[in-house]
């Protein structure tokens, strides 16, 4: 917030954005490493040897990591350019595709990963499994946006298509019995993990530590730069007042390493009388040792887990009515000690709003925030989203933010200056 780019983004009025440019450019590298793999691996039809079963393997990874970051672009800037090969000095620049173009090709090399993906690498790499998952989330897309798929199938078949994908994840693995521990060093690679990315302090290929870290909450090196909308913390409450994910997601009271002192934000602080004490900390991705040093830290980051994968098959089994979308429900918060509150009891339209909040009460801050808010469309998100927060009731002009409302402005992400200064296709 203190500075005017921050002010545009946090308030859904992005402009050209060096932290947008970095995730475009980031992508890219990885599209460009996922392409050198898979024009130059032969993949093996029937793989009998380990070193067959390896390549094919490594391919797999290829075209999984190709897919995820594909659709992770398409989502927040949605016409792209789509590399399939590496630039030569034939082919150094390319127009952009557009999104349905971007989505038919993820969801080819998402099937394509599945087929390879055999685990040959072992832990702390994604099996089959995550590329099943990541067809699921393909195919809700569409389901509800029709002008990105293929015209010959309705919504209730991109419907059944995902929760074909998904159930195939199904009891492949389970939930840790303790949710905060699932954002600890202690506990990497658990059994709900099902696509995490590795951390090493030693590798130096992490600051998200002492960025989430409150100020003075360690000895060094945490800055706090990162906060949750105070309503967002208060719709969680509300809910599950006794939510151990509360704990786990947000911090607002600490001994400040310091000085000793106890600082306290909101809700500890009701008052909310300025900006820095008007929001809870985001807990998830905060070094949890409080005599850590380093800037670099050691906490894996994980992408896909087995809690969404519930959700997930909840939310499509209510579009389908097929008559087990709370038993995923009940499945997901046993493990935290709750129960299906009476918005999943108050039909078809009710379950949908539920099961949406419950994606940001179980994964807020983990990477989809963003796009689930805005996968049902600008209609659903203005009303659910940005009308919701800038009518909250705790509201404060001098510490909250209004969000734009304007279709053009909160759906998507600029192309960065730096392709289009760079790409002579791209205007």
């Amino acid at each position: 917030m203190n500075n005017t780019n921050n002010i545009n983004l946090f308030s859904l009025n992005p402009v050209y954005d060096a932290d947008s440019e970095a995730v475009w450019i980031g992508m890219y590298s990885v599209i460009a490493q996922a392409n050198s793999a898979i024009n130059n691996i032969e993949i093996v039809d029937n793989p009998t040897t380990n070193d067959e079963l390896f390549l094919n393997d490594i391919a797999g990874q290829a075209y999984f990591v190709r897919a995820w970051s594909y659709f992770s672009l398409v989502r927040l800037f949605g016409d792209i350019p789509l590399w399939l090969t590496l630039p030569d000095n034939e082919n150094l620049h390319k127009a952009k595709s557009t999104a349905k173009e971007v989505y038919t090709q993820a969801i080819l090399d998402a099937k394509e990963a599945a087929s390879l993906m055999n685990g040959k690498q072992g832990a702390g790499y994604p099996k089959q499994y995550a590329a099943n998952m990541l067809l699921a989330k393909l195919y809700m897309t569409l389901a509800t946006n029709p002008d990105l798929g293929d015209t010959s199938f309705t919504e209730m078949n991109y419907w059944q298509l995902a929760y074909d994908e998904a159930f195939k994840v199904y009891g492949k693995y389970s939930l840790v019995s303790n949710y905060s521990s699932l954002f600890t060093d202690a506990n990497e690679n658990s059994t709900e993990s099902i696509f995490e990315l590795q951390i090493s302090q030693d590798a130096a290929n992490s600051q998200m530590g002492r960025n989430y870290t409150p100020n003075n909450y360690k000895v060094s090196q945490a800055f706090g730069w990162f906060s949750v909308n105070a309503d967002v913390y208060k719709q969680h409450a509300d809910i599950y007042p006794a939510d151990p994910r509360l704990a786990g997601t947000y911090i607002s009271q600490y001994v400040n390493s310091n000085n000793s002192n106890t600082t306290k934000v909101y809700p500890s602080n009701p008052s909310r009388a300025n900006y820095g004490i008007g929001h809870p900390y985001f807990f998830k991705f905060a070094e949890k040792n409080r005599t850590h040093t380093n800037q670099f830290n050691s906490q894996n980051v994980i992408i896909y887990r087995y809690a969404e994968l519930l959700i997930i098959l909840a939310e499509i089994s209510n579009e389908l009515q097929n008559g087990q979308q709370l038993g995923y429900v009940t499945e997901l918060l046993n493990r935290v000690g709750m129960t299906p509150h009476v918005g999943y009891s108050g039909g078809k339209d009710s379950f949908r709003d539920a099961i949406m909040n419950e994606y940001r009460f179980e994964l807020l801050g983990e990477g989809e925030d963003a796009h689930n808010n805005r996968r049902r469309g600008y209609n659903y998100f203005l009303k659910n989203t940005i009308e919701k927060h800038n009518s909250n009731p705790i509201f404060k002009t001098n510490v909250d933010l209004i969000l734009k409302t304007a279709e053009s402005q909160v759906m998507f992400l600029p192309i960065p200056l730096v392709e289009i200064n760079t790409n002579e296709l791209i205007n």
